[in-house]
């Protein structure tokens, strides 16, 4: 007891301790301590201090912990181990760093030449600006644990923090990354036992904080590169209530955009080491240790350490950002695409890149410096002059730090020698960082796909002529097996929206789809404009098994429906669409979402007024953006022969094994359905033989005989001998050789299709005529 109470430091508590050894009745003394607690204030129960007064008999049974804290070592002298040492040490202090009398906001005890350094973690020895987050969305809290209480638990305790959701066990790591006997060597180590005088941040937060460890995950360090360069990005997902310097206790948060929402992520500050050395990201300041804390942060909401070893670059920007992300096509780039980047750059947007090439365990680095496989960060983009022209250049920065690139435009190049002054002062710096800059076309022709992000689609305001604003609308839904998941697209959620501005000099509309699933499915988007004769569908994405699918669109005026799809072998799943308008803060629609059973009944003939292939493949299509034999026989009988069984009778239909002909004689991909486009070939044949078979069959009889089906050839400019002609009738007629118009299409278009081949083979443009052995 008399150890425990010398420890007390409150003036209240010295100026009673030296009379405790005058109480001798154990009723008086628990009488008066009772007294004397509940007089100062104590927030605890009276039992709770008495334990800590030495009298452990009358003391209530400890509270539990949250359920994600393990107790790890007690800071102060109940319990003195290394971790405590280092913890004091930091502090520049051997004294107890917790007191039973005060709560969190104790005062520490700190170095005479870290008193200058304010409580904050973001104001560091070089003078970086503090500030407040205001306005920030409310966050959720990942797997149900709150920072500050965790923090507060543990500081009223003396604890530092263990997560038990996150353990330091091989769990965390992950499979595939390293080998069995690796695993079991790893140790994971607290920054306050790692170094003497840890920081959260040295002198701000920079791309250049970033070295890759032994094992990589560059699509997230990419990411991570380019956020660094947006302070407002960077304020959301690091919180600024958190450093080693005040109200440490082994735990940190950081924040990160999941499906709508911000959630807020903990975790204990204990990393994994291999041989001494960072398993995964490393800080290049040997005391600064955020890199690898917001890793293993991203790591636990990822699942494993293993998660992010490979990954994709787009869901990294969205998730550091809670932006919308394009990507676009290097390999078929567009017209404007450096007016985008550039554009981009100067609007606060984040950017990576990507270079073709399977990803494989080791990097391969070709003779021009250019890793394969890898992800890159897009820093800016601008022009010089150079030779009496303008040179557009792209700046870049490799998250493994120690391969650049060596072409034109690179470190040391003779191509800055050309450069003005000016402009090279200000752009080129040479040093072996990982950033370089390269031409515009070096650009294009060694790397394959460009992903943008930002809170709102601003990149793609290049080119207007008058200032711009965006809005955006949400809508969270599921896709249900037993309402749309699989069946008509006519039953899926419908989204209606109001394109009201006059038509703008590039894209005005961006559509968002994500998917809440763990295992991605596939999922795509319609767009269909609304007509008063009818509805015509003008684009849709196909279907992606990725968790997020966006497309920008330049839409006219008008009412548009967006339908969000998911393919019917998938589970069901949980999803949000966004709709980014631009200049479309009045819209009447808003997005509104339209229940399927009232607007469907009520546009339900439009569906049927309207015949273009492209409304015909929605109907029948299902929601897998391709028709396989089954729906194509359904499309063919109730849609192609609609007309024609009423109006000549026809008694029989397209079979199964016609509606399989017709499908691998259009399907050029070869993968037994047919696109959008291959469909829209077929239509067309399908509707030209169906004018000419009503022509030819001027007796209204239904069918066609041999005579009229060697007009029909010659009219196409082919010429078969009779032979050939008969074992056609024979091949498609029935036993009275008669052709009906399904057997007439299949005849056709086969034969049609097999001239095209020859026609293709011979080359000399000439007419083919076919021989009974051909």
């Amino acid at each position: 007891m008399r150890s425990q109470s010398s420890s007390l430091t409150t003036h209240t508590w010295a100026a009673t301790s030296s009379s405790i050894s005058a109480w001798q009745g154990c009723a008086q003394s628990l009488a008066l301590w009772g007294r004397l607690l509940f007089s100062a204030g104590g927030r605890l129960l009276g039992g709770r201090w008495l334990a800590c007064l030495g009298c452990p008999m009358l003391s209530p049974a400890p509270a539990p912990a949250p359920a994600a804290v393990r107790r790890g070592g007690h800071i102060g002298p109940w319990r003195r181990s290394a971790a405590t040492a280092a913890a004091q040490r930091a502090r520049g202090s051997t004294r107890p760093s917790w007191s039973p009398w005060r709560r969190h906001r104790r005062k520490l005890h700190i170095r005479e030449e870290d008193r200058k350094l304010p409580a904050d973690m973001y104001q560091k020895k070089l003078g970086q600006n503090s500030g407040k987050i205001e306005n920030l969305p409310s966050s959720q809290n990942f797997k149900n644990q709150n920072f500050t209480e965790l923090r507060d638990y543990c500081l009223d305790r003396g604890l530092l923090f263990e997560d038990s959701t996150f353990p330091a066990q091989i769990s965390s790591i992950g499979p595939k990354v390293l080998s069995e006997d690796r695993l079991h060597q790893i140790e994971w180590l607290r920054p306050i036992v790692k170094q003497k005088n840890p920081f959260l941040i040295v002198d701000g937060v920079s791309r250049f904080d970033i070295c890759q460890g032994q094992v990589g995950d560059c699509w997230v360090l990419a990411a991570l590169g380019s956020v660094t360069r947006q302070q407002r990005f960077l304020d959301r997902i690091i919180p600024k209530d958190q450093g080693f310097k005040h109200d440490y206790a082994g735990i940190f948060h950081f924040q990160f955009w999941q499906f709508g929402n911000w959630v807020d992520v903990v975790i204990d500050d204990r990393l994994p080491f291999l041989n001494g050395q960072y398993v995964f990201v490393r800080p290049s300041d040997r005391n600064e240790f955020w890199p690898p804390l917001l890793e293993k942060a991203y790591a636990k909401l990822r699942g494993s350490y293993s998660n992010l070893h490979w990954g994709y670059l787009s869901e990294a920007l969205v998730d550091f950002t809670g932006g919308v992300q394009l990507d676009f096509n290097l390999q078929r780039p567009q017209m404007f695409l450096y007016e985008m980047l550039k554009t981009a750059a100067m609007s606060g947007s984040v950017m990576g890149c990507t270079t073709p090439g399977a990803n494989s365990p080791t990097n391969v680095v070709l003779k021009n410096g250019i890793v394969q496989g890898h992800a890159y960060t897009i820093v800016w983009a601008t022009e010089v002059p150079y030779r009496n022209e303008k040179k557009y250049i792209i700046r870049l920065w490799n998250p493994y730090g120690d391969t650049e690139w060596k072409g034109a435009w690179s470190d040391g190049s003779v191509e800055w020698d050309y450069v003005p002054k000016s402009y090279k002062e200000k752009l080129y710096e040479n040093r072996l960082d990982g950033e370089f800059w390269i031409s515009y076309e070096d650009f294009k022709d060694n790397f394959s796909t460009v992903f943008v992000c930002n809170d709102v689609p601003t990149f793609l305001d290049f080119g207007e002529s008058f200032s711009t604003t965006w809005s955006v609308d949400r809508h969270f839904n599921r896709w249900a097996q037993e309402l749309s998941l699989g069946g008509d697209l006519s039953r899926n959620p419908q989204y209606y929206i109001q394109v009201q501005e006059p038509e703008m000099w590039n894209d005005n509309v961006v559509v968002a789809l994500s998917q809440n699933s763990a295992n991605y499915g596939g999922i795509g988007f319609w767009i269909v404009k609304v007509e008063p004769e009818g509805r015509t569908v003008l684009n849709r994405t196909g279907l992606m098994r990725t968790r997020d699918v966006s497309k920008q669109f330049k839409l006219i005026p008008g009412t548009y429906i967006i339908i969000p799809t998911m393919s019917p072998e998938d589970p069901e799943s949980e999803f949000l669409l966004r709709i980014f308008l631009k200049k479309q803060n009045q819209n009447t629609l808003r997005g509104k979402y339209a229940e399927p059973s009232p607007v469907m009944t009520k546009d339900a003939s439009m569906w049927n007024q309207d015949n273009s292939y492209e409304t015909i493949f929605l109907r029948y299509a299902n929601q897998s953006s391709q028709l396989n034999a089954f729906q194509l026989q359904r499309i063919l009988n109730e849609v192609v022969l609609k007309d024609l069984m009423a109006s000549l009778g026809n008694r029989d239909g397209f079979s199964f094994d016609s509606s399989k002909s017709l499908l691998a004689l259009m399907d050029t991909n070869a993968n037994g359905s047919l696109t959008l486009d291959e469909f829209g070939r077929l239509w067309r044949d399908l509707n030209r033989y169906k004018d000419i078979f009503r022509q030819e069959n001027e007796r209204n009889s239904g069918f066609l005989d041999v005579s009229d089906l060697k007009r029909v050839i010659e009219g196409t400019g082919l010429l078969v001998d009779h032979k050939l002609l008969r074992l056609m009738i024979v091949r498609y007629g029935d036993p009275s050789m008669r052709l009906y118009f399904p057997d007439f299409a299949c005849c056709m278009i086969r034969l049609e299709t097999m001239a095209k081949v020859f026609h293709n083979l011979r080359g000399d443009g000439r007419k083919i005529s076919f021989t009974e052995d051909q």
